[in-house]
């Protein structure tokens, strides 16, 4: 799902129905080109406590993740960092910034606040492109 900006400027999120999938940020680059691809995802749903990115914090230094492409192709990154940031204080350069290679930015919510029912945090997985092939290969 393709995601664009909201009417105050931040960037949109995917629905929170269970089963959503992540969207793709249409201001970024497609994953696999030079500079950042972003992707966002729920980490839980309106209905349950899990969503698409429920798992991402998990993910490490050297670990895959693959996308398939709209064109057929797949574009496999390897994982090299993994930050959590206080929502006030977001590094939005350097999350959505140009970057000199192929790079994906999987973003999720963190740091869930019961009190209020907000969450606080954002966690990023930053990725590399290590190679690509046709899907189904």
């Amino acid at each position: 799902m393709k995601l664009g900006l909201e009417p105050d400027g931040t960037v949109a999120v995917p629905p929170g129905d269970a089963g959503s999938p992540a969207g793709w940020y249409e201001g970024s680059v497609t994953p696999g080109e030079l500079g950042a691809s972003v992707i966002l995802g729920h980490v839980n749903s309106t209905q349950t406590g899990i969503g698409v990115f429920y798992r991402l914090h998990e993910l490490q230094d050297a670990d895959q993740v693959s996308v398939t492409r709209a064109d057929g192709t797949v574009a496999v990154f390897q994982v090299y960092r993994t930050d959590t940031y206080d929502q006030d204080n977001f590094p939005t350069m350097e999350v959505y910034g140009p970057t000199d290679r192929a790079e994906l930015r999987l973003i999720t919510c963190g740091g869930y606040e019961p009190s209020t029912g907000e969450f606080t945090q954002n966690t990023v997985v930053y990725a590399y492109l290590i190679s690509s092939h046709p899907a189904g290969t």
